[in-house]
């Protein structure tokens, strides 16, 4: 009798213990979901982990978890993890909802030539004013201070070369707004200036936040 004793208080405790686990994670899930809810850009797992005070891996595996259930259940949101970190953000199949949203609410878009000049400096990055003029033939000073304001591009560097002029390349801005984890990701071309179509999928992308199709051979 005492043998079954303990072997039932031994199960009870373990019990205890797996409920409050669960209780934990389940906190845990909801701390994730109100810090990216309040949060501008995509929160690191790492700066998760240091303010759940739990393991890395624990945090990618609940926002693993979160992605799923929010696809699941036919949310018009998603969990997506770009430029480094996570953030909520609304799903592709509502895009043009959003950009009829965005537009309406009157933000200023980019002009064609600006477009041309991210798509350069996206692709040839690290890149001078000087060999984007030479591959758009034009002086491009105004529109790359006008994509340094909007935080698209900044500068990255000096070549090495005779006057050392400032590099330019992308920031973090630039791939969180077209839902990209990295560089690595942008589709493939062959030659610049970039095609319209590919010009056209950022304009979109950056106008909805991300949530527009990616540019194509992606």
């Amino acid at each position: 009798m005492d043998g079954a004793t303990e072997s039932d208080d031994d199960q009870g405790t373990a019990g205890a213990v797996q409920d409050g686990d669960a209780r934990d994670l389940a906190g845990a899930v909801r701390a994730i979901e109100g810090i990216l809810i309040a949060a501008m850009e995509p929160v690191e797992a790492s700066l998760l982990s240091q303010l759940l005070e739990i393991p890395v891996s624990t945090v990618e595996e609940l926002c693993e978890r979160l992605a799923r259930a929010y696809v699941d259940a036919g949310h018009g949101f998603q969990l997506a993890k770009v430029a480094g970190g996570y953030r909520l953000q609304s799903d592709p199949g509502v895009a043009g909802y959003v950009e009829r949203f965005v537009l309406d609410s009157q933000q200023s878009r980019i002009s064609p030539a600006a477009l041309e000049t991210l798509s350069i400096i996206a692709y040839k990055q690290p890149i001078s004013r000087a060999q984007v003029a030479s591959i758009r033939g034009v002086d491009p000073d105004a529109v790359i201070r006008t994509l340094q304001a909007r935080g698209y591009v900044a500068e990255v560097g000096r070549d090495d070369g005779p006057g050392q002029a400032i590099m330019y390349g992308t920031t973090s801005t630039f791939l969180e707004r077209m839902g990209l984890m990295s560089l690595a990701d942008l589709p493939p071309i062959s030659e610049f200036v970039p095609g319209a179509d590919v010009v056209e999928a950022i304009d979109r992308g950056l106008r909805s936040g991300g949530d527009a199709a990616a540019p194509p051979g992606a």
